[in-house]
């Protein structure tokens, strides 16, 4: 163990030509500083060494020298580009969490109990991010450990939480959140629907599990947990995790000492404060942070099935309407399990949560988390809820090692959610589904194309923000690739591949480059007919993928190339059309076209005001795009109204966007102002991040 040293790496043959890496530090939080380390043979020079100096040093600090090994240095690297963890250190295989929730502050006093793989002597380095670390115990002796917290907080990684070990299998931390927490939003009660009691749910992907309790945040180190959540009575609680008991608070649910005089910290006098009830859970099955989940409120709920209830804030309202959109979802359970295996998670429940849920729906296992707006009163919003569940076998039980692997969550289910759908509503919608992506796709590519490092299915995130690059390329151009191995194969072959791809590797976090050798062991010559390299490492859209073939998505297709000629479809061409193929219609327009052709458009089918959020959002992109003002008062309460990213990304990024557009960027600053308390940390950040590179 290093601590208060300053260190630096020498050759033990001094003659050789070498480059020599001098660092000096403070104290132990210095490996992120080696994930940056590169060592290379110095250019053959009449000097023998080159020499690297890297000076960390905090004043007083007292200056001994000690010499490493290079391989010693090698060997303390990260595992992914937005964690702190370190690939030398054990895994946590247990989180143990009691979780006292103060709404007045917007704060949670918790306590967590990581259990390791294997006793641990040495540094363990842990991801916080706006966490107050009270004190950390050794949980078998209740003696203080030593720990340090890193003194500025990294953009992306957050705070580098570092506890100093002796053959330790756990640690003990007791802890507080913050406000500006960012995978919390605390809602008051005017933001929630009845207005009377408080709400706070969480959203963790990609990064930020790590705002709500210290952990290994990366998708490798998965985990199982149980939960104690404090809270005010008249409220109760979801997770994403087996609900196991609700009951008055006592001593005995707090383990350790939960005490803290310097820092006044006093979860034990909290915990059994009148008007209290405790809501316990457990998961038993390891899954990434990530995927770690709650939700805190006045709640109710219907039951739509078997396995599924749907909760959402105690709206009747709400409730009934959410109940019938998603009245099919055992139906699409049982044809997932005919696909991919047998559903390994026990219950699939859904929350609706309020407007502000920045995703459309988050597979958190055993409750999705689902936005309002993919309530549409047709049913087709229960195609998001087929996403989500594919997610439980590609994504939840098979999970990307990082986030530069996205695409293996993400692509693997799209292709598993259409394959769903195909089935449960047909051959026609599901093209119409994979139409649409193959829009975005090709508009996405666009989007990036000052950085086409973003198009690659594997790509390079280090210093990359991962909410910055969120994109439909990991869901579109993944799905392309699958489908293409697919359409070599034949779906048979591909369907036998599949779940032996499920059965091989669930509960588990891979690569790429694993995926890829399982594809090549398992399809012999595979890499002979597609280019496999090209369609993983490459930027941009390859050659040999392709849109769908359907008599519909061509008449659709057709009738909005028909709009360049400016002819508006008649009724009876559209009589059955429901969001898709609407979306698909205008998805297909010219991004710029003459008011006068925007305004006729809606006289005769009233876009503007849609029920479906898809629908109303792509027609208002299209009358920005064509400076159309006279929708811009639908563009503000809509902005206004939902907080869902796949609307106020575009609706934003379209007003700030271009020379000359003053008008509508001073329009976008002040209404982002106004509706900027309610929306999630994590879409705040991001129109925040459009902002700074346009206005």
């Amino acid at each position: 163990m290093l601590r208060n040293q300053n260190i630096s790496f020498l050759s033990k043959n001094r003659n050789a030509t070498e480059t020599v890496l001098i660092i000096i530090f403070e104290r132990a939080p210095y490996h992120p500083f080696f994930s940056q380390i590169v060592l290379f043979p110095s250019p053959k020079s009449d000097s023998s060494r080159r020499i690297i100096k890297i000076k960390i040093k905090p004043p007083n600090s007292p200056s001994r020298r000690t010499q490493i090994k290079p391989q010693s240095l090698l060997q303390m690297a990260p595992i992914d580009p937005h964690s702190f963890t370190d690939s030398t250190h054990p895994l946590t295989t247990h989180v143990s969490l009691t979780l006292y929730f103060h709404f007045p502050s917007s704060t949670i006093h918790a306590t967590a109990l990581l259990a390791l793989q294997t006793p641990h002597t040495g540094p363990l380095s842990l991801d916080t991010r706006a966490l107050t670390i009270h004190n950390i115990l050794d949980p078998a002796t209740l003696t203080p450990l030593s720990f340090t917290l890193s003194p500025s907080e990294h953009p992306i990684k957050g705070r580098l939480l570092t506890v100093y070990l002796n053959n330790n299998s756990s640690v003990l931390i007791l802890y507080s959140t913050s406000p500006s927490s960012s995978a919390l939003q605390w809602l008051s009660p005017p933001q929630t629907s009845k207005k009377i009691h408080p709400f706070v749910y969480t959203q963790c992907h990609p990064v930020h599990a790590r705002s709500v309790f210290p952990c290994q945040d990366t998708p490798a180190a998965r985990v199982c947990y149980s939960a104690k959540l404090n809270l005010p009575r008249e409220l109760s609680a979801v997770m994403s995790a087996r609900h196991c008991d609700r009951h008055d608070p006592v001593g005995t649910d707090l383990d350790g000492v939960l005490t803290n005089e310097e820092s006044g910290f006093d979860l034990k006098s909290l915990w059994c404060e009148e008007g209290r009830i405790v809501e316990e859970f457990v998961m038993e099955q390891p899954i990434p942070p990530y995927l770690f989940a709650f939700a805190v409120g006045e709640l109710g709920f219907r039951e739509v099935g078997p396995r599924t209830r749907v909760y959402s804030e105690a709206v009747d309202g709400v409730l009934d309407a959410a109940a019938r959109e998603f009245a099919g979802t055992e139906e699409m359970i049982r044809q997932a399990e005919s696909l991919f295996g047998e559903y390994e998670w026990e219950r699939f429940d859904l929350l609706v949560l309020p407007p502000s849920f920045p995703y459309g729906g988050m597979e958190n296992p055993r409750m999705v988390f689902l936005t309002p707006t993919v309530i549409k009163g047709d049913a087709s919003g229960a195609q998001i809820v087929a996403h989500e569940l594919a997610h439980s076998w590609t994504g939840n039980l098979i999970t990307n090692k990082n986030n530069e692997h996205f695409w293996l969550n993400e692509g693997f289910t799209t292709y598993a959610e259409r394959r769903i759908v195909e089935v449960v509503q047909g051959k026609d919608i599901a093209a119409l589904n994979i139409g649409i992506g193959w829009r975005g796709l090709n508009e996405e590519v666009e989007r990036f194309k000052d950085n086409m490092e973003y198009t690659k299915l594997k790509n390079n995130q280090e210093g990359v923000d991962p909410d910055d690059m969120y994109s439909r390329v990991p869901y579109e151009k993944g799905f392309q690739f699958l489908w293409r191995i697919e359409h070599q194969i034949g779906r048979p072959a591909f369907d036998e591949f599949l779940k032996k791809y499920i059965a091989t590797f669930k509960f588990k976090s891979i690569d790429t480059d694993t995926f890829l050798d399982f594809l090549k062991a398992n399809v012999h010559g595979i890499e002979k007919d597609i280019d496999l390299q090209l369609w993983t490492e490459g930027t941009g859209i390859p050659p040999d993928a392709h849109e769908p073939v359907s008599n519909l998505y061509i008449k659709i297709t057709s009738l909005a190339n028909d709009f360049n000629l400016g002819r508006i479809p008649r009724e009876d061409e559209v009589a059955s059309w429901k969001g898709q193929e609407w979306e698909l219609y205008l998805n297909n327009l010219p991004r710029t076209v003459e008011p006068s052709q925007v305004l006729a458009l809606d006289a005769r089918y009233r876009l503007s005001e849609s029920k479906d959020y898809d629908v109303k959002v792509g027609f208002l992109q299209l009358a920005i795009s064509s400076r159309c003002r006279d929708y811009y008062g639908e563009v503000e309460k809509t902005l206004k109204e939902v907080g869902r990213m796949r609307y106020l990304r575009p609706l934003y990024s379209d007003l700030v966007q271009g020379p000359g557009n003053e008008e509508d960027k001073i329009l976008a600053k002040r209404l982002f102002a106004e509706a900027r308390e309610c929306y999630h940390p994590i879409a705040q950040g991001v129109i925040e991040a459009i902002f700074a590179k346009h206005v």
